[in-house]
């Protein structure tokens, strides 16, 4: 398609037609989504970066279980207020701003968590990071949402299931960077090793913001559906080099306004709340399951299979490599012909298999007993790659509308948070007094995950849930109120 080839934008549908049929391209619109996958990053890292060093600063600050429980769960508990909030500004001001205000939070509390004096304080600003990563998913899945086509290579399924990958990238860019420093620092300072390995998490969010006037661009489909097809015209001719302009006839309608209570209440209308439960119940189930093994991992090898520092780095690290990066990898190509239900489906039925496992073997008293339990957790992570863990944040996204996303994201976000601050609290203390038996408990995640997929089959992969917008899908007020 040439530059100089008008094409004329008659409502907000044409401009997601335009972006669902592929015929858009351009590099930044690519640069958008790599940004995007970039954020996501972030969050993982900064997720993942204080994993190995919670015996340390056990230790340091001297906590007992449940006062590390309470570190682990900080995090979660400022990202349930990041995602409620930070979903609903995502449809009501728009995605880049929202994205760019979560950098800002990555960038302070990186840097705040580094140089905590102590646990009170570094409580506040996992507090603040939470905030930040609450905010970031449903912006960045927006984005890998509405700069995608449809259906084929670069789908929407696809990106969307991406951000796994870039998940257990930044996870293993983080035990990278561990390993690293664990060399460089000299042994008697290892103590203070997380410190350096969290105030590293300010470096790339520091980067995105460098680059986004450059690239960065608000989502064309939002633009249009607030009624500014000027401006989503010159969102097109920006980032896809697309000629874009806005017909005489054209037909603008403005999205109507509505409480937020009623926004939060459309995700539970007659048209989406199987919908909802679907994606809480697949989000709940991975959730439960991943926080108490990938997150725990350092614990695990440490503790359970008892071994020693480097050890612990370099076998976490080859897990995340080999197994979730991996999965995450190769759940981009499945889900264009699988579909999310399938693989979800069929990542629950592994993990569960690989935690029974777990259980059984318990406390390896032999070399081939610890391979297979290293196995075992190498199965879980790369089910988790390809499986629940990728496609949790399809349902989430891909099941609502572009006026509707955000809030949708958000929603299953800030409930998901709710239950990992559950599970990272309970984790220590559970893992403390029931040794390996704990991963009994865990199976049950999984066993209900797939429970709920088979209760109710629903595929969003491949279905244009815009359409619903633009037929005007409407509000039943007796069912919001329900």
């Amino acid at each position: 398609m040439s530059q100089a080839e008008p094409v004329l934008i008659r409502s907000a549908r044409d401009v997601t037609d335009l972006v669902n049929s592929g015929a858009a391209r351009g590099s930044h619109a690519t640069m958008i989504v790599i940004i995007a996958l970039g954020g996501i990053f972030i969050d993982a890292y900064d997720f993942s970066s204080l994993a190995y060093g919670m015996r340390d600063i056990t230790v340091q600050f001297g906590l007992s279980p449940v006062g590390a429980g309470i570190v682990n769960a900080s995090i979660m508990v400022g990202a349930v207020v990041g995602a409620l909030g930070g979903g609903y500004l995502v449809d009501k001001i728009g995605r880049y701003r929202v994205f760019m205000a979560d950098m800002l939070f990555f960038v302070v509390a990186a840097l705040g968590c580094a140089l905590a004096p102590s646990a009170e304080v570094l409580v506040l600003f996992r507090f603040l990071m939470g905030i930040g990563v609450g905010m970031d998913l449903p912006v960045a899945m927006a984005f890998l949402a509405e700069f995608s086509r449809l259906r084929g290579k670069g789908s929407k399924g696809s990106r969307t299931a991406s951000w796994s990958a870039a998940w257990f990238v930044a996870t293993s860019a983080c035990y990278l960077i561990i390993l690293g420093l664990y060399f460089l620092i000299p042994a008697q300072n290892h103590g203070v090793l997380w410190r350096f390995t969290v105030g590293f998490g300010a470096v790339p969010a520091l980067v995105v913001l460098l680059v986004r006037h450059r690239y960065m661009n608000e989502s064309p489909a939002w633009a249009a559906g607030q009624g500014d097809l000027e401006g989503a015209a010159a969102i097109l001719r920006r980032s896809y080099g697309v000629n874009a302009v806005v017909a005489p006839e054209a037909t603008v309608v403005k999205a109507p306004k509505r409480s937020v209570r009623a926004e939060f209440g459309r995700l539970f209308n007659r048209t989406y709340r199987r919908r909802t439960w679907l994606s809480l119940a697949v989000a709940l189930a991975q959730t439960f399951g991943y926080n108490a093994v990938a997150y725990g991992l350092p614990v695990i090898i440490a503790g359970f299979l008892a071994q020693g520092p480097l050890t612990t780095i370099s076998a976490s690290l080859v897990l995340n490599v080999c197994f979730a990066v991996t999965g995450g990898l190769l759940g981009i190509r499945w889900v264009r012909s699988r579909g999310a239900w399938q693989l979800t489906a069929l990542g629950f039925g592994v993990q569960l298999a690989a935690l029974v496992a777990l259980a059984l073997i318990g406390r390896p008293s032999g070399q081939e007993l610890a391979v297979a339990a290293l196995l075992a957790l190498g199965a879980f992570l790369f089910a988790q790659g390809w499986g629940p863990g990728a496609n949790y944040m399809t349902f989430a996204t891909l099941s609502y509308p572009t006026s509707l996303r955000g809030v949708g994201v958000g929603f299953n976000q800030g409930m998901l948070r709710i239950g990992s601050t559950v599970s990272l609290f309970l984790f220590p203390v559970l893992s403390a007094s029931l040794g390996t038996g704990v991963f009994w408990v865990i199976a049950l995640a999984p066993a209900l995950g797939l429970l709920a997929l088979l209760l109710v089959r629903w595929e969003p992969v491949g279905y244009d849930v815009d359409a619903e917008d633009a037929e005007g899908v409407p509000v039943e007020e007796a069912e919001t109120r329900r």
